[in-house]
C-alpha cells in the first residue's frame, strides 16, 4: 500500500496517541482526607473563617477535611509542622502576615517562609480599625495620640502577643 507522506504521518500520530495521553493522566486529587493546620487556638477568627471554607472545600472535593488547631509560639509550631509535612498537598497550612513576614522577622525559624511554602488560595483581607466610646475627646488618629500621651493611665489596650496586629 503506498500512502502519501501526510496521510502516513496522521496515522502515525494517531496510533501512538493512546500511548502518550496514557501516559500523561494525572493522578486524581484528593484520594483521602486533606488536613487543614490551623495555628492558632480553636475559636478565633482565622479558625473560623477556616471551618466555613473547608465545608465548602468538602463538597468541591468529594473528601472530608481535617481541621486541626495546633498553638504556640505565635504560629510557628503548626507552621512548622506544615514544613515537615510530606509535599504532597495534603496537609495544609493557614497563614497570614504574622505567621509568615512577621515571625522570620523576630524569631530563627526551623523551616524557610519563601522556599517551603506555596500559596494556594487568599481567603480574605480585612481593615484594622480603632474605634472609641462617642464621649472620646478624639476625633481622629492624631487626636487619640495625643489624648493617650495625656492620659497614660485612663485607657487600656490588649494584645495576642508580640508580633502580632491585635
Amino acid at each position: 500500500m503506498n500512502l502519501p507522506r501526510r496521510r502516513f504521518l496522521q496515522l502515525a500520530g494517531a496510533a501512538a496517541l493512546p500511548a502518550l495521553s496514557a501516559s500523561a493522566i494525572a493522578q486524581a486529587f484528593p484520594t483521602r482526607p486533606v488536613t487543614i493546620i490551623v495555628p492558632f487556638a480553636a475559636g478565633g477568627p482565622i479558625d473560623a473563617l477556616v471551618r466555613v471554607l473547608a465545608e465548602s472545600m468538602r463538597r468541591t472535593l468529594g473528601q472530608p477535611l481535617i481541621i486541626e488547631n495546633v498553638s504556640g509560639a505565635a504560629g510557628n509550631i503548626g507552621v512548622g509542622r506544615v514544613a515537615r509535612a510530606a509535599p504532597d498537598g495534603y496537609t495544609l497550612v493557614t497563614g497570614f502576615w504574622g505567621t509568615h513576614v512577621v515571625n522570620g522577622a523576630i524569631y530563627a525559624l526551623p523551616y524557610d517562609v519563601a522556599n517551603d511554602f506555596e500559596p494556594v488560595l487568599l481567603m480574605s483581607r480585612n481593615a484594622q480599625i480603632i474605634v472609641a466610646r462617642k464621649t472620646m475627646p478624639a476625633n481622629d488618629l492624631s487626636g487619640l495620640i495625643a489624648w493617650l500621651k495625656a492620659n497614660p493611665d485612663a485607657a487600656a489596650a490588649g494584645t495576642s502577643g508580640a508580633g502580632s496586629r491585635s
